[in-house]
Protein backbone atom coordinates (compact mmCIF):
# COMPACT_ATOMS: atom_id res chain seq x y z
CA UNK A 1 0.00 0.00 0.00
CA UNK A 2 3.11 2.33 0.86
CA UNK A 3 4.78 1.99 -2.44
CA UNK A 4 0.90 2.56 -4.43
CA UNK A 5 0.21 5.80 -2.39
CA UNK A 6 3.96 7.32 -3.45
CA UNK A 7 3.13 6.48 -6.85
CA UNK A 8 0.23 8.38 -6.65
CA UNK A 9 1.71 11.35 -4.46
CA UNK A 10 4.21 11.91 -7.45
CA UNK A 11 1.19 11.22 -10.05
CA UNK A 12 -0.85 14.15 -8.79
CA UNK A 13 2.44 16.63 -7.38
CA UNK A 14 4.95 15.76 -10.70
CA UNK A 15 7.78 17.28 -9.14
CA UNK A 16 7.63 17.37 -5.78
CA UNK A 17 10.36 15.51 -3.89
CA UNK A 18 9.87 12.18 -2.36
CA UNK A 19 6.93 12.30 0.33
CA UNK A 20 7.17 11.60 3.49
CA UNK A 21 4.61 9.45 4.88
CA UNK A 22 2.48 9.11 8.07
CA UNK A 23 -0.57 7.64 9.10
CA UNK A 24 -3.55 7.91 11.89
CA UNK A 25 -5.84 5.51 12.92
CA UNK A 26 -9.79 6.07 14.12
CA UNK A 27 -10.43 5.02 17.16
CA UNK A 28 -13.37 3.42 18.79
CA UNK A 29 -14.70 4.35 22.15
CA UNK A 30 -15.39 1.12 24.20
CA UNK A 31 -16.64 3.38 27.53
CA UNK A 32 -16.86 6.91 28.63
CA UNK A 33 -19.46 8.64 26.46
CA UNK A 34 -19.85 12.16 26.70
CA UNK A 35 -17.62 12.50 29.44
CA UNK A 36 -14.22 13.70 27.81
CA UNK A 37 -15.70 17.53 27.57
CA UNK A 38 -16.75 17.01 31.24
CA UNK A 39 -13.34 16.79 32.11
CA UNK A 40 -14.01 13.13 33.28
CA UNK A 41 -13.24 9.49 32.23
CA UNK A 42 -12.88 7.82 28.91
CA UNK A 43 -11.63 4.58 27.47
CA UNK A 44 -10.92 4.19 23.54
CA UNK A 45 -9.23 1.79 21.67
CA UNK A 46 -7.28 3.05 18.43
CA UNK A 47 -8.41 0.98 15.47
CA UNK A 48 -6.61 -0.89 12.65
CA UNK A 49 -8.18 1.40 9.95
CA UNK A 50 -6.97 5.38 9.58
CA UNK A 51 -5.87 7.71 7.24
CA UNK A 52 -2.30 7.39 5.69
CA UNK A 53 -0.84 10.86 4.32
CA UNK A 54 2.25 11.41 2.14
CA UNK A 55 3.16 15.02 1.31
CA UNK A 56 6.49 16.77 0.78
CA UNK A 57 7.39 20.88 1.27
CA UNK A 58 6.71 22.61 -2.43
CA UNK A 59 8.63 25.48 -1.66
CA UNK A 60 5.72 27.78 -1.89
CA UNK A 61 3.16 29.51 0.19
CA UNK A 62 0.68 27.02 -0.76
CA UNK A 63 -1.03 24.18 0.47
CA UNK A 64 -2.07 21.87 -2.59
CA UNK A 65 -4.57 18.96 -1.37
CA UNK A 66 -5.54 15.62 -3.01
CA UNK A 67 -7.94 13.13 -1.44
CA UNK A 68 -7.95 9.75 -2.99
CA UNK A 69 -11.24 8.68 -1.52
CA UNK A 70 -12.87 11.53 -2.95
CA UNK A 71 -10.75 11.89 -6.25
CA UNK A 72 -11.08 15.64 -5.08
CA UNK A 73 -8.23 18.58 -5.54
CA UNK A 74 -8.25 21.47 -3.35
CA UNK A 75 -5.47 24.11 -2.46
CA UNK A 76 -5.23 27.27 -0.15
CA UNK A 77 -2.93 29.94 0.93
CA UNK A 78 -0.76 29.98 4.24
CA UNK A 79 -1.20 33.52 4.38
CA UNK A 80 -4.81 33.03 4.32
CA UNK A 81 -6.25 30.27 5.95
CA UNK A 82 -9.94 30.27 6.05
CA UNK A 83 -12.42 27.19 6.32
CA UNK A 84 -13.86 26.01 3.02
CA UNK A 85 -17.54 25.70 2.20
CA UNK A 86 -17.40 23.54 -0.54
CA UNK A 87 -14.50 21.00 0.19
CA UNK A 88 -15.61 20.44 3.37
CA UNK A 89 -12.81 17.78 4.07
CA UNK A 90 -10.30 19.93 3.81
CA UNK A 91 -10.74 21.79 7.22
CA UNK A 92 -9.60 19.47 9.29
CA UNK A 93 -6.51 20.14 7.53
CA UNK A 94 -6.64 23.68 7.28
CA UNK A 95 -7.46 23.93 10.77
CA UNK A 96 -4.21 21.85 11.95
CA UNK A 97 -1.88 24.97 10.08
CA UNK A 98 -3.67 27.24 11.39
CA UNK A 99 -2.95 26.19 14.81
CA UNK A 100 0.60 25.61 13.89
CA UNK A 101 0.42 29.39 12.80
CA UNK A 102 -1.41 30.44 16.51
CA UNK A 103 1.07 28.61 18.10
CA UNK A 104 3.86 30.95 16.85
CA UNK A 105 5.63 28.33 14.13
CA UNK A 106 5.77 29.35 10.34
CA UNK A 107 5.11 27.19 8.03
CA UNK A 108 5.69 26.30 4.49
CA UNK A 109 4.05 25.03 1.54
CA UNK A 110 3.08 21.70 1.14
CA UNK A 111 1.59 18.85 -0.79
CA UNK A 112 -0.27 16.65 0.61
CA UNK A 113 -1.99 13.41 -0.64
CA UNK A 114 -4.61 11.67 1.54
CA UNK A 115 -6.30 7.70 1.60
CA UNK A 116 -8.26 6.89 4.55
CA UNK A 117 -10.11 3.49 5.19
CA UNK A 118 -12.02 4.63 8.35
CA UNK A 119 -15.73 4.50 7.89
CA UNK A 120 -16.82 7.89 7.41
CA UNK A 121 -19.96 9.31 9.70
CA UNK A 122 -20.07 6.55 11.38
CA UNK A 123 -18.38 7.61 14.99
CA UNK A 124 -15.24 6.31 14.16
CA UNK A 125 -13.28 9.47 14.06
CA UNK A 126 -12.11 9.84 10.71
CA UNK A 127 -12.09 13.60 11.06
CA UNK A 128 -9.33 13.36 14.57
CA UNK A 129 -7.15 10.72 12.62
CA UNK A 130 -6.83 13.19 9.52
CA UNK A 131 -6.43 15.99 12.14
CA UNK A 132 -3.77 13.69 13.69
CA UNK A 133 -2.11 12.68 10.61
CA UNK A 134 -1.63 16.37 9.32
CA UNK A 135 -0.29 17.51 12.57
CA UNK A 136 2.69 14.83 12.40
CA UNK A 137 3.43 15.29 8.91
CA UNK A 138 3.57 18.96 9.45
CA UNK A 139 6.05 18.63 12.64
CA UNK A 140 8.12 16.19 10.67
CA UNK A 141 8.58 18.05 7.36
CA UNK A 142 9.61 21.12 9.04
CA UNK A 143 11.39 19.77 12.20
CA UNK A 144 8.85 21.48 14.81
CA UNK A 145 9.71 18.66 17.38
CA UNK A 146 6.73 19.41 19.14
CA UNK A 147 5.51 16.79 21.75
CA UNK A 148 2.45 14.09 21.24
CA UNK A 149 0.80 15.32 23.93
CA UNK A 150 0.98 19.27 22.60
CA UNK A 151 0.47 17.87 19.03
CA UNK A 152 -3.24 16.11 20.22
CA UNK A 153 -3.96 19.68 22.07
CA UNK A 154 -3.68 21.46 18.71
CA UNK A 155 -5.30 19.48 16.29
CA UNK A 156 -8.28 19.04 19.04
CA UNK A 157 -7.92 23.41 19.05
CA UNK A 158 -8.21 22.79 14.99
CA UNK A 159 -11.50 20.97 15.64
CA UNK A 160 -12.96 22.83 18.12
CA UNK A 161 -12.06 26.63 16.96
CA UNK A 162 -11.59 25.85 13.25
CA UNK A 163 -13.87 23.38 12.23
CA UNK A 164 -16.13 24.65 14.94
CA UNK A 165 -17.55 21.35 16.45
CA UNK A 166 -16.86 21.14 20.39
CA UNK A 167 -15.59 18.10 20.82
CA UNK A 168 -13.27 17.04 23.64
CA UNK A 169 -9.65 15.51 23.54
CA UNK A 170 -10.64 11.59 23.54
CA UNK A 171 -10.71 11.44 19.86
CA UNK A 172 -7.36 12.89 18.91
CA UNK A 173 -5.40 11.47 22.25
CA UNK A 174 -6.58 8.14 21.16
CA UNK A 175 -5.51 8.54 17.74
CA UNK A 176 -2.14 9.77 18.79
CA UNK A 177 -1.35 7.89 21.83
CA UNK A 178 -2.90 4.21 21.09
CA UNK A 179 -0.89 0.86 21.74
CA UNK A 180 -1.30 -2.45 19.93
CA UNK A 181 -2.90 -4.73 21.99
CA UNK A 182 -4.13 -2.07 24.41
CA UNK A 183 -6.89 0.51 25.27
CA UNK A 184 -6.38 3.81 26.59
CA UNK A 185 -7.49 4.84 29.92
CA UNK A 186 -7.62 8.63 29.92
CA UNK A 187 -8.67 11.32 32.66
CA UNK A 188 -9.76 14.32 29.99
CA UNK A 189 -8.70 16.60 33.13
CA UNK A 190 -4.96 16.13 33.89
CA UNK A 191 -3.92 13.85 30.66
CA UNK A 192 -2.73 11.17 32.95
CA UNK A 193 -3.35 7.86 30.64
CA UNK A 194 -2.63 4.22 31.44
CA UNK A 195 -2.55 1.43 28.49
CA UNK A 196 -4.43 -1.62 29.63
CA UNK A 197 -3.81 -4.59 28.04
CA UNK A 198 -6.97 -5.92 26.49
CA UNK A 199 -7.65 -9.68 26.91
CA UNK A 200 -10.27 -9.76 23.93
CA UNK A 201 -8.12 -12.28 21.52
CA UNK A 202 -6.52 -14.17 24.81
CA UNK A 203 -10.39 -15.26 25.52
CA UNK A 204 -11.33 -15.80 21.97
CA UNK A 205 -13.84 -12.63 21.74
CA UNK A 206 -13.82 -9.95 19.08
CA UNK A 207 -14.65 -6.19 19.15
CA UNK A 208 -17.55 -5.91 16.63
CA UNK A 209 -18.32 -2.43 15.36
CA UNK A 210 -22.11 -2.29 13.54
CA UNK A 211 -22.36 0.33 11.22
CA UNK A 212 -26.38 1.52 11.57
CA UNK A 213 -26.27 3.39 8.19
CA UNK A 214 -27.67 6.55 10.15
CA UNK A 215 -25.37 8.77 8.83
CA UNK A 216 -25.21 11.62 11.73
CA UNK A 217 -23.28 14.95 11.42
CA UNK A 218 -21.82 16.50 14.61
CA UNK A 219 -21.51 19.96 13.98
CA UNK A 220 -25.53 19.92 12.65
CA UNK A 221 -26.59 17.86 15.64
CA UNK A 222 -27.46 18.40 18.90
CA UNK A 223 -23.85 17.63 20.18
CA UNK A 224 -23.43 21.47 21.55
CA UNK A 225 -26.87 21.59 22.72
CA UNK A 226 -25.66 18.55 25.30
CA UNK A 227 -22.53 20.48 25.97
CA UNK A 228 -24.14 23.84 27.48
CA UNK A 229 -27.00 21.31 29.02
CA UNK A 230 -23.98 19.94 31.25
CA UNK A 231 -22.87 23.58 31.75
CA UNK A 232 -25.35 24.37 32.98
CA UNK A 233 -25.99 21.91 35.31
CA UNK A 234 -22.79 22.38 37.08
CA UNK A 235 -23.55 26.28 37.45
CA UNK A 236 -27.26 24.90 39.23
CA UNK A 237 -24.87 22.32 41.37
CA UNK A 238 -22.49 25.14 42.50
CA UNK A 239 -25.49 26.94 44.96
CA UNK A 240 -24.76 23.46 46.96
CA UNK A 241 -21.14 22.88 46.20
CA UNK A 242 -18.89 26.01 45.11
CA UNK A 243 -16.37 23.57 44.46
CA UNK A 244 -17.61 22.32 41.88
CA UNK A 245 -16.44 23.19 38.15
CA UNK A 246 -17.46 20.66 36.13
CA UNK A 247 -19.04 17.21 36.16
CA UNK A 248 -16.04 15.06 36.80
CA UNK A 249 -16.15 16.88 40.12
CA UNK A 250 -19.41 15.50 41.20
CA UNK A 251 -19.57 11.24 42.08
CA UNK A 252 -21.91 8.74 42.97
CA UNK A 253 -22.48 9.65 46.45
CA UNK A 254 -23.61 12.92 45.25
CA UNK A 255 -26.90 11.26 43.00
CA UNK A 256 -28.97 12.93 45.71
CA UNK A 257 -28.30 16.58 44.70
CA UNK A 258 -28.08 15.88 40.90
CA UNK A 259 -31.61 14.25 41.37
CA UNK A 260 -33.23 17.25 42.76
CA UNK A 261 -31.88 19.32 39.47
CA UNK A 262 -34.51 20.21 37.04
CA UNK A 263 -35.23 17.25 34.71
CA UNK A 264 -33.55 17.73 32.11
CA UNK A 265 -30.63 18.71 33.42
CA UNK A 266 -31.10 15.76 36.11
CA UNK A 267 -30.44 13.05 33.29
CA UNK A 268 -27.45 14.64 31.89
CA UNK A 269 -25.31 15.42 34.70
CA UNK A 270 -26.74 11.41 36.06
CA UNK A 271 -25.46 10.04 32.87
CA UNK A 272 -22.17 11.36 33.64
CA UNK A 273 -21.22 11.12 36.96
CA UNK A 274 -22.70 7.16 36.16
CA UNK A 275 -20.71 6.85 32.98
CA UNK A 276 -17.31 7.97 35.17
CA UNK A 277 -18.31 5.19 37.43
CA UNK A 278 -18.61 2.39 34.79
CA UNK A 279 -15.39 3.60 33.05
CA UNK A 280 -13.73 2.87 36.39
CA UNK A 281 -15.31 -0.20 36.93
CA UNK A 282 -14.87 -1.52 33.65
CA UNK A 283 -10.93 -0.81 32.97
CA UNK A 284 -10.94 -2.98 36.80
CA UNK A 285 -12.78 -6.01 34.94
CA UNK A 286 -10.59 -5.55 32.03
CA UNK A 287 -7.65 -5.79 34.34
CA UNK A 288 -8.97 -9.06 36.63
CA UNK A 289 -9.77 -10.66 32.70
CA UNK A 290 -13.39 -10.60 33.65
CA UNK A 291 -15.12 -9.79 30.34
CA UNK A 292 -18.48 -10.76 31.41
CA UNK A 293 -17.90 -7.87 33.94
CA UNK A 294 -16.71 -5.31 31.02
CA UNK A 295 -19.39 -6.23 29.15
CA UNK A 296 -22.06 -5.57 31.67
CA UNK A 297 -20.90 -2.27 31.75
CA UNK A 298 -21.02 -1.79 27.87
CA UNK A 299 -24.44 -2.63 28.24
CA UNK A 300 -25.13 -0.33 31.46
CA UNK A 301 -23.75 2.85 29.19
CA UNK A 302 -26.47 2.34 26.14
CA UNK A 303 -29.46 2.39 28.59
CA UNK A 304 -27.79 5.29 30.03
CA UNK A 305 -26.73 7.00 27.03
CA UNK A 306 -30.62 6.46 25.35
CA UNK A 307 -32.79 7.23 28.65
CA UNK A 308 -30.68 10.17 30.33
CA UNK A 309 -28.44 11.37 27.73
CA UNK A 310 -30.80 11.03 25.22
CA UNK A 311 -28.22 10.60 21.95
CA UNK A 312 -29.38 7.26 20.96
CA UNK A 313 -32.13 6.64 18.30
CA UNK A 314 -34.41 3.74 17.36
CA UNK A 315 -31.63 2.51 15.04
CA UNK A 316 -28.93 2.28 17.57
CA UNK A 317 -31.30 0.69 20.40
CA UNK A 318 -32.23 -1.94 17.54
CA UNK A 319 -28.98 -3.12 16.67
CA UNK A 320 -27.96 -3.14 20.84
CA UNK A 321 -31.15 -5.28 21.35
CA UNK A 322 -30.23 -7.78 18.50
CA UNK A 323 -27.23 -8.36 19.56
CA UNK A 324 -28.04 -8.85 22.43
CA UNK A 325 -29.76 -11.95 21.68
CA UNK A 326 -27.05 -13.63 20.08
CA UNK A 327 -25.50 -16.14 22.13
CA UNK A 328 -22.53 -15.94 24.07
CA UNK A 329 -22.51 -11.88 23.52
CA UNK A 330 -21.64 -10.27 26.29
CA UNK A 331 -22.62 -6.48 26.08
CA UNK A 332 -23.49 -4.14 23.64
CA UNK A 333 -23.66 -0.14 23.25
CA UNK A 334 -23.61 2.91 21.14
CA UNK A 335 -20.23 4.19 20.54
CA UNK A 336 -19.52 7.38 19.45
CA UNK A 337 -21.39 10.81 20.24
CA UNK A 338 -24.57 9.32 18.97
CA UNK A 339 -27.83 10.05 16.57
CA UNK A 340 -26.82 7.54 14.43
CA UNK A 341 -23.86 5.54 13.91
CA UNK A 342 -22.18 2.80 15.22
CA UNK A 343 -22.50 0.15 18.15
CA UNK A 344 -19.45 -2.06 19.93
CA UNK A 345 -20.73 -5.19 21.17
CA UNK A 346 -18.06 -8.00 23.02
CA UNK A 347 -18.37 -11.12 20.41
CA UNK A 348 -17.47 -14.64 20.62
CA UNK A 349 -15.11 -15.42 17.88
CA UNK A 350 -17.28 -18.92 17.10
CA UNK A 351 -19.92 -17.11 16.75
CA UNK A 352 -18.89 -13.97 14.53
CA UNK A 353 -20.52 -15.65 11.30
CA UNK A 354 -23.85 -16.33 13.18
CA UNK A 355 -23.86 -12.93 14.53
CA UNK A 356 -23.39 -11.05 11.85
CA UNK A 357 -25.68 -12.92 9.72
CA UNK A 358 -28.72 -12.71 12.27
CA UNK A 359 -28.08 -9.25 13.14
CA UNK A 360 -27.71 -7.91 9.81
CA UNK A 361 -30.82 -9.94 8.28
CA UNK A 362 -33.45 -8.70 11.21
CA UNK A 363 -31.81 -5.63 11.19
CA UNK A 364 -32.58 -5.18 7.17
CA UNK A 365 -36.32 -6.46 7.97
CA UNK A 366 -37.16 -4.07 10.33
CA UNK A 367 -35.33 -0.95 8.99
CA UNK A 368 -35.18 -1.11 5.47
CA UNK A 369 -31.16 -0.19 6.06
CA UNK A 370 -27.82 -2.76 5.56
CA UNK A 371 -25.53 -2.81 8.32
CA UNK A 372 -22.24 -2.37 8.03
CA UNK A 373 -19.68 -5.00 10.23
CA UNK A 374 -15.81 -4.48 11.27
CA UNK A 375 -14.08 -6.87 13.91
CA UNK A 376 -11.15 -4.18 15.43
CA UNK A 377 -8.12 -4.93 16.90
CA UNK A 378 -6.72 -2.67 19.29
CA UNK A 379 -3.89 -0.55 17.01
CA UNK A 380 -0.59 1.30 17.25
CA UNK A 381 -1.38 5.24 17.28
CA UNK A 382 0.03 7.48 14.91
CA UNK A 383 3.58 6.71 13.23
CA UNK A 384 5.74 7.75 10.58
CA UNK A 385 6.02 5.06 7.89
Amino acid sequence: MKNNIEKEFQKRFQGSSQPTMVWAPGRVNLLGEHTDYNEGFVFPMAIDAGITMAGALNGGRSVNLYSLDYDARDSFDLQQIKPSSKEKWTNYVRGVCKEFQLAGFELQGLDILIKGNVPQGAGLSSSAALEVAAAVLINTLHSFHVHAVELVKLTQRAENDFVGVASGIMDQFASMMGQKDHALFLDCRSLEYELVPTPFEQQHYAIVVTNSAVQRGLVDSAYNTRRLECAEAVECLKRDRPGVSSLRDVTMDDLSLINALPQILARRARHVVTENNRVLKGTQALKAGDLAGFGQELTASHESLQRDFEVSCPELDLLVDLSLKVPGVLGSRMTGAGFGGCTVSLVPRSQLALFEQTVAQEYLAKTGLRAEFYAFSASQGASIL
